[in-house]
């Protein structure tokens, strides 16, 4: 369920290319060398925000503001230097400090308690860890080469050694599993299942989209398709929202086959996690398991034609850096479904960063 509205798409898109228009001009009124130092040292301003998440200082402050000692001992760290991230941190609208001294949160740091609503804490972490940073390091390789770096670090595919690595991959599973969180009522707002009585979530792990989708569409039934680690709290999950009698879950790869039966496939951030090649293969095994006219939805970082700022040129290099992976615009994505026996009928935007693109089976 919707718990707040939902702004409409064009406003938001209206926005983000005022906030572009803005930085251009910002950019354009500072000296070139402060604009550029400022930028590369805002690779400083993310690694405070994961020390603070590390530290559990949002946590902490949940009940109430705190004074520095005692949020101190609370978070066992150096009073001083705790009084130093946060004021870091306020400066950039991150936690408040009100008149008496108190550190308090604000809305920017409430997201990063690990029990919010809408937490950003597991993302912090992933992205702020040494793994990811050393990963990171090694990008200009991945350019020269355009080959993943993972592989090549680490002596394996990503996702092999992600399942090596249980405490890093519990992270980023609960990392991924924010984002859908934050994304689910665009996506709802945006699109409208009822017309399709069996919905497949296609490597949808836990279930948490797929669980979203029934409770907005009470007639439909669920397939949720993952691997067996993927998809090991989908039964727990769907019975805290129960839907359990509506979902069957089915395990398996996508690069061996996809459960029939579906009217609409849904593909969650999963195709830009591979190259061409790759992205095709599991494309053709979800055609498939289909007939003619059944829809297939991408939920993914469309990019813009053009080169204006958009979250997903970021997540592109990304995707680069870990596999070989890629963010694609709307043309690239008509061509990979054309070529998996899919007409895409259109691209629908979200008042998120992420868009529906439609096609069907032919």
């Amino acid at each position: 369920m919707r718990s707040a509205p939902v702004p409409p798409a064009k406003l938001v898109r209206f926005v983000e290319r005022a906030r572009h228009q803005l930085l251009r001009v910002h950019q354009r009124t500072f000296p070139p060398y402060a604009a550029m130092m400022e930028m590369i040292m805002n690779a400083w301003a993310a690694q405070a925000i994961t020390a603070a998440v590390e530290l559990g200082i949002a946590d902490a402050l949940a009940d109430g503001p705190l004074q520095s000692e005692e949020l101190a001992s609370r978070v066992d760290a150096d009073p001083d230097a705790l009084r130093r991230l946060l004021r870091a941190l306020i400066g950039r609208g991150i936690f408040r400090q009100r008149r008496d001294g108190r550190y308090e949160l604000n809305s920017m740091a409430n997201t990063l308690r690990s029990d919010a609503p809408l937490s950003a804490a597991a993302f912090a972490r992933t992205l702020g860890s040494r793994e990811h940073r050393e990963h990171w390091s090694h990008l200009a390789y991945a350019i020269r080469t355009g080959k993943a770096v993972i592989p090549v670090v680490e002596g394996m595919d990503a996702f092999d050694w992600l399942s090596g690595q249980p405490e890093i991959a519990d992270t980023f599973n609960r990392a991924m599993a924010e984002t859908t969180e934050a994304s689910i009522s665009y996506l709802l707002a945006a699109y409208a299942f009822d017309p399709y009585p069996t919905v497949v979530d296609v490597g949808g792990g836990m279930g948490r989209l797929l669980a979203a989708i029934l409770t907005e569409t009470p007639t439909a039934r669920g397939i949720l398709y993952d691997l067996p680690h993927g998809a090991a709290e989908a039964p727990a999950l769907m019975r805290r929202h129960g839907i359990e009698d509506r979902v069957r879950v089915v395990e398996g790869s996508f690069f061996d086959s996809v459960p029939t039966g579906g009217d609409i496939y849904i593909l969650k951030m999963v195709i830009h996690d591979w190259d061409d090649d790759q992205a095709l293969e599991i494309l053709r095994k979800v055609h498939a398991a289909t007939k003619v006219g059944t829809k297939i939805l991408l939920i993914e970082l469309v990019l813009p034609e053009r080169n204006r700022a958009h979250l997903g040129q970021l997540s592109d290099l990304e995707m680069l850096v870990c596999q070989a992976g890629r963010e694609r615009t709307a043309a690239e994505y008509r061509a990979l479904l054309e070529r998996a026996g899919f007409r895409m009928a259109r691209v629908v935007q979200t008042a998120s960063p992420y868009s529906l693109v439609e096609a069907e089976a032919v």
